[in-house]
């Protein structure tokens, strides 16, 4: 692989709040997604997001190609993949025009991109692996295929932990309670906790509920706002969900 700067790049994501620059480059007739730190934060995230790629392979998890080392801290390299974030979030605000898209799809395309993301947290679990940062912006959807992909997992870490800081990064609209809590044990339950909030949020719509009455309550299991009433673990949450599903 030469090299791929950013001069040669046909798209730039600059505006993030991770302190991550990232631009898209074609080389040797591919294309790539490039990954930079520009802040020290966003350096230590880089060095987990590359461990943690080392540890978990799934196919709905994009995955660099090569971690190369540059001055700043790691550059990953990703393979491109067409689609949309369905939550575009910049320094400036999100943008959430596919969300609403993707909430209009047949509920059957809904249902089977909920299965992949949950399907994928099985694998990221067995490696003892909890989420940190899951919200809708790691969500990439290729509307043409009906492939949904799972991005920027830069903040995931083995677990369970203690939480030593005042919380852990993220979007509110997905946190457990405990997240915000110094002290709190971070596990599988606070997994359960986002994942709900996902079939949460993509299952909703302006038009209101568009699963079904079993799966709202599987929602509402997943995030009640104690670790102990929730599922115990994702292998859990992933058997109810599939029981809710038509055959």
């Amino acid at each position: 692989m030469s090299d791929l700067p950013l001069a040669s790049a046909f798209t730039v994501f600059s505006d993030q709040d991770s302190g991550c620059l990232s631009y898209g480059v074609e080389d040797a007739g591919r294309r790539w997604f490039i990954k930079k730190a520009t802040t020290v934060q966003a350096r230590l995230s880089l060095i987990r997001a590359a461990q943690f790629h080392t540890a978990v392979q799934h196919p709905a998890i994009i995955r660099p190609e090569q971690v190369l080392n540059g001055p700043d801290g790691p550059v990953l390299v990703y393979p491109w993949h067409d689609g949309t974030v369905l939550n575009h979030a910049t320094r400036h605000g999100s943008d959430r025009a596919a969300l609403t898209r993707f909430q209009q799809l047949p509920l059957a395309d809904v249902e089977a991109a909920v299965t992949t993301i949950l399907d994928a947290h099985v694998a990221i679990t067995a490696t003892g692996h909890v989420a940190v940062d899951l919200y809708d912006g790691c969500f990439l959807y290729d509307f043409d295929s009906r492939q949904m992909w799972l991005i920027d997992l830069d903040e995931y870490r083995p677990g369970p932990f203690i939480l030593d800081a005042d919380r852990l990064p993220g979007s509110r609209r997905y946190m457990a309670p405990e997240e915000f809590v110094r002290g709190a044990v971070i596990d599988q339950r606070t997994t359960v906790y986002a994942l709900g909030r996902a079939i949460w949020h993509l299952l909703d719509s302006v038009d209101g509920w568009r699963g079904s009455p079993t799966q709202r309550r599987l929602a509402t299991h997943a995030t009640r706002p104690a670790p102990g009433d929730r599922h115990p673990d994702v292998m859990k949450l992933v058997t109810a969900w599939r029981s809710t599903l038509t055959a």
